[in-house]
């Protein structure tokens, strides 16, 4: 996206993820992490925690729902957006938050394992043989038959669904 700033933070769920619906029933998931930077003090021979960042993450659609079913509080993730700032007035004085508008977030595997569970198709919507209409035959794991990446490696959760 022109114009807006890319960003990759990796911290800790604050809160659970919560799930809501726009009117238009498009979904989408709000939560916070908390990322604090460490540094090794060569004086003392210990780590030292910096000031710790809180940013709201936010994630639209199908993602948001695999979002609010796999992440819970004090979960490690890795999320990677565009910063959003927004204005706002309280108390009559003017001020300013930051959010990441997510593209992808996930679990950070440096210190936990995941299990990954490909959704039925991968971006929600059915997939379709050559002719207009007709359903492709399934592999059993959301992927058209013949597809030789889906039957390598049925494991990984990867989704061609756009950010928005």
């Amino acid at each position: 996206m022109a114009g807006e700033t890319p960003i990759t933070v990796v911290g800790h769920v604050v809160a659970d993820p919560e799930l809501r619906f726009t009117p238009g029933g498009a979904a989408v998931a709000n939560f916070r992490i908390a990322s604090t930077p460490r540094t090794f003090d060569r004086q003392t021979n210990e780590w030292k925690d910096g000031d710790t960042l809180f940013l709201g993450v936010s994630v639209w659609r199908q993602q948001a729902e695999h979002v609010v079913e796999s992440l819970h509080r004090g979960d490690r993730v890795i999320v990677v957006g565009y910063l959003a700032q927004r204005q706002y007035e309280k108390d009559g004085e003017r001020k300013s938050s930051y959010e990441i508008k997510a593209e992808e977030v996930g679990p950070a595997l440096k210190n936990a394992t995941a299990h990954v569970t490909k959704s039925s198709t991968g971006n929600g919507q059915q997939p379709r043989a050559q002719g207009y209409g007709q359903q492709a035959p399934q592999n059993g794991y959301g992927a058209p038959q013949g597809d030789p990446w889906a039957q390598q490696q049925p494991q990984r959760g990867y989704s061609d669904e756009p950010p928005f």
